[in-house]
């Protein structure tokens, strides 16, 4: 499965006690195993995630500033798919550290350009 290192992600699906949302965009960078992200849109002004690869799997923490200056952070371990047209998926099964709450978020590589979008 291709790696993470370039690509940018939107959430297709997002839990009640989620905070990202369709207008999230997420871009990450991976180098060897070591993965890292900055995210943006919606209620979040501005986050960072950093964790670890091992194949189909991967771990992070994260912490994002959201609408009204609050700083709230958690963990997530994601399953990561290749979607039939190539595109990666990552469904993370995240629990807030900050916060009471748990729950499952999907985000989907954002297709390539001059790429239609799935049906």
């Amino acid at each position: 499965m291709r790696d993470l290192d370039g690509l940018t992600m939107f959430v297709t699906s997002t839990a009640n006690t989620g905070v990202v949302s369709g207008e999230t965009r997420l871009h990450f960078t991976q180098r060897g195993g070591r993965v890292s992200a900055r995210y943006a849109g919606g209620r979040v002004a501005r986050g960072w995630l950093v964790g670890w690869r091992d194949d189909h799997t991967l771990r992070f923490r994260y912490v994002q500033r959201e609408d009204g200056a609050k700083i709230h952070a958690g963990q997530s371990v994601c399953d990561l798919e290749q979607l039939p047209d190539g595109r990666l998926r990552i469904i993370e099964h995240f629990v807030w550290s900050t916060r009471d709450g748990s729950g499952i978020n999907v985000f989907e590589e954002l297709p390539r350009p001059g790429s239609e979008w799935p049906r």
